[in-house]
Order: structure tokens, then C-alpha cells, then sequence
């Protein structure tokens, strides 16, 4: 059973690092409950609606999988991040493991059953075993998070035997489904590929895939800070921007704040900065963008600022939402990199400031954002911007975009989808 506890160990990379044992409890919460009696009931929450509640789904799929490049996505941001390679080439199909939410794209993706899921939880004890002797006392801490990894990979397997797909593409490398399936393509010799789709950090995996296509030299240089990087490497810029490129913010005045948020940033904080930031700066429009996977309840916010404005993240994009706003106000997010393609102002701010997490895409450091550390550094931040916006702020994402000021700007579809179809021709590996 050791090899179980390695490969377990590999899917749940992430999940047993320093930076998310460090996470704040409100968040852990979310993702696995500090009290071990909740962890047991999202246990049986979870053996009962998705283990048993598989068994009574059925899985029809509009598309033909057999022989098929498959786009593995697992949110609604992977969709997004892949969604062109489907526009562009028949052979592809849009897929996700049974369940998965996918937000407003849920019907349009085809579907890998995992009702044989249920049949490898007899590994469990072992896996539990193995993994307490790998990483200690977060294999309990985490019991829950291994429990839902459990089966992946061997239901995998058996769907790559079945379908045999040309190539797997995938846009995550982190969460356990994906990684499952990676690693079920290595050992089927089903070709893989990768899709940056958000900025990436020295926490994530080494980089495994036989073809990565990433936006910038940022992102490669984290990735060798990870581990040795597998396989032929292609830097193309980000291809979900490209419609919006020619599009960019040339205000020379902010007039209208956007401000994102996640699951790291807690309410009364983010409510603490948007009351001193409308009574401060009544000139200036803020508008609230919530993360797409956030269901907490912003009432309490709506009533103590009436006059603030809300994006609603389940019908319009991030690009869209940005196209709107001359500034950006938000902590750690891939929105400051979005922002700044859009040649939009970004200044960082931690609503809710962890020893963990500061600074944790270098957006800062490497000068794509302006860091407010106080809530008047942040006042006066955009009360300049308020005076006079820099006209060519975009220029400051060269280190992240590697096709900016070059003939490929805006075309990262078109780069993208020749480096993936000259390496489909003779993929790595299967040969």
C-alpha cells in the first residue's frame, strides 16, 4: 500500500503544504472543518450524494469521447480558459468528472461517470495509514479531503482504457480530480497537455505535463522553483484575453473603483475598507465583484452601502466586469494581472492580512501593483489615480504575458491552438 500512500500523496500535493495549513480558519472551515465531528458528517454528506447519489445518476454524453482530445476542466474559470481550443477544433470535447460544478457552464460540458468510484473505498485505512507516515498528523487533520481522493485515479484509469482519447488538456494542475487524472494518463500513456488559466505560485506541483502552454516567464520561473519541469514548454500569452486586448482602458482619470474579492478575504474586513473607501472618496463609483465559487451571504453589505454596485460573477467575466472600471482594488487574485492587460490601475490591498499569504503572485514586487499597506495609503492611491491614470499601465505585464508587445498580442488563441496542434501531430509520449 505504500504506493497508494504516494500517489495520494501526489494527488493532495497542495493540500498538505505549510501555506494551506496556514490558511485562515475561515477559510480551512470551508474546505475542511477544523472540528473532526464535521469533518465526519461532510463524510457522510459526501458518501451519501455523490458516492451512492452516482449510482441513480445516469451520464449522457452529447459528445463522442472515443479517440477524442479531451478538455479537462473543473470550474467555471477552466471553461473559460479552454473553451477556444473547442471552438477550433472538432476532435475536441468539453469534459468534467460526474458532479462537478462547473457554475453556468454545467450542462455544457460532457461527463466521466464515477459511480465505480465507490468500489476502491476499501483502500481507505490503508491510504490513511500510509499517508500519517508521509506527512504526519495532517493525514487526520485532512481525513475528510482524503476520503474524497480516494478512487479517482483507478476510476480514471478505467475511463482512459474505455475511451482512449488522443490527448488529455487540462487547465488545473492542483485540485485531486485533476491530478488523478494526470497521473492516470502517465500510467496509460494518454498524452496530457496544460493550459496556464490563472497566475501560478511555488506551492503548486512540479510541472508533469508533456506539453505546458503558459502565459509568461513568471510563470516558468515559479514552476522551476517547483521541481524539474517535464516536457516541451511553449510561452504564448493568455488566450481568454485576447478579445478584450484592443479594447483597453484609456481614461486618463479613475472615476470607477472595481473591487474583488475570495474566500480569503473575510466580510467584516472587506466591509471595514468598502465603508472608510465610499466615505472617503464619495467622487468615486466602487463596484463589488465576488469570486465565482463564493456563496456567502452579502446582505448585511448591501444594507450598510446602498450606494455601493455589485457584479454579478455568474453572467459576466472578469474581462467584462474590468472593461467597466478604470481601477482595481483587490488582495490576492489573478484579477491585478487581468486588470492590468486592460490597462486598468491595480493596488493591492489585504483586506484580511495573513503571515502566510503576502504578496503571494509578486505582483508587487515585480511592480504590477502598487501595494496599499494601510486603508489611507489606499485612500491616497486612488485619490491620485483620481488625478491622473498612467496611459500605458499595461506594458507592466510583459514578465507575466510573454506576447505582449510582439506580432502575437491578442493573437495567443491562434499561437496557442498551432503549438498544441503541432505536438497532436507527434505528441510527446507516444511515440
Amino acid at each position: 500500500m505504500s504506493a497508494l500512500a504516494s500517489r495520494l500523496r501526489d494527488i493532495l500535493q497542495l493540500r498538505f503544504t505549510d501555506l494551506f495549513a496556514a490558511l485562515p480558519a475561515s477559510v480551512l472551515a470551508g474546505i475542511s472543518p477544523a472540528n473532526p465531528l464535521k469533518r465526519l458528517g461532510r463524510v457522510a454528506g459526501y458518501t451519501v450524494l455523490r458516492l451512492l447519489g452516482h449510482l441513480f445518476q445516469p451520464v449522457r454524453n452529447p459528445d463522442r469521447l472515443a479517440g477524442a482530445v479531451w478538455l479537462y476542466v473543473v470550474s467555471a474559470n477552466n471553461y473559460e480558459a479552454l473553451r477556444f481550443i473547442r471552438e477550433a477544433r472538432p476532435d475536441a470535447v468539453l469534459l468534467a468528472g460526474q458532479g462537478k460544478n462547473i457554475g453556468r457552464y454545467g450542462k455544457d460540458v460532457n461527463r466521466l461517470s464515477l459511480r465505480r468510484k465507490i468500489l476502491y473505498y476499501w483502500q481507505y485505512p490503508a491510504a490513511l495509514r500510509g499517508l500519517h507516515q508521509l506527512v504526519g498528523g495532517r493525514a487526520l487533520r485532512f481525513f475528510d479531503l482524503i476520503f474524497y481522493a480516494i478512487g479517482y485515479y483507478e476510476v480514471y484509469r478505467r475511463a482512459l482504457r474505455h475511451y482512449r482519447p488522443r490527448a488529455v488538456v487540462f487547465a488545473n494542475d492542483h485540485n485531486d480530480d485533476a491530478r488523478a487524472l494526470l497521473l492516470a494518463c502517465q500510467a496509460e500513456g494518454v498524452p496530457t497537455a496544460y493550459v496556464q488559466h490563472a497566475s501560478v505560485s511555488t506551492n503548486f506541483p512540479p510541472l508533469g505535463f508533456d506539453l505546458s502552454l503558459l502565459e509568461g516567464q513568471d510563470a516558468l520561473d515559479k514552476y522551476r522553483q517547483c521541481g524539474p519541469v517535464r516536457g516541451r514548454v511553449g510561452l504564448v500569452g493568455m488566450p481568454k484575453a485576447d478579445n478584450f486586448l484592443k479594447q483597453r482602458n484609456t481614461a486618463p482619470q479613475v472615476r470607477r473603483v472595481a473591487v474583488a474579492c475570495n474566500l480569503l478575504d473575510d466580510l467584516p474586513d472587506l466591509t471595514t475598507t468598502l465603508i472608510y473607501l465610499v466615505r472617503e472618496l464619495p467622487e468615486l463609483t466602487f463596484t463589488l465583484r465576488a469570486h465565482p465559487a463564493d456563496r456567502r451571504d452579502f446582505s448585511a453589505l448591501r444594507q450598510a452601502l446602498p450606494a455601493l454596485q455589485w457584479s454579478n460573477p455568474q453572467q459576466e467575466n472578469v474581462f467584462q466586469f474590468l472593461q467597466t472600471h478604470d481601477a482595481l482594488v483587490a488582495a490576492d487574485t489573478s484579477t491585478h494581472l487581468e486588470a492590468t492587460l486592460l490597462n486598468v490601475a491595480s493596488v493591492y490591498y489585504r483586506f484580511s492580512p495573513t503571515p502566510t499569504l503576502a504578496d503571494y503572485y509578486g505582483y508587487a514586487a515585480h511592480g504590477l501593483s502598487e501595494w496599499a499597506h494601510t486603508l489611507p495609503e489606499l485612500a491616497a492611491a486612488l485619490r491620485r489615480l483620481a488625478q491622473h491614470k498612467p496611459a500605458a499601465i499595461y506594458r507592466r505585464a510583459s514578465y507575466y504575458n510573454a506576447s505582449l508587445g510582439t506580432p502575437d498580442e491578442g493573437h495567443s488563441r491562434e499561437l496557442a491552438l498551432r503549438r498544441l496542434g503541432e505536438w497532436l501531430t507527434v505528441p510527446v509520449g507516444a511515440a
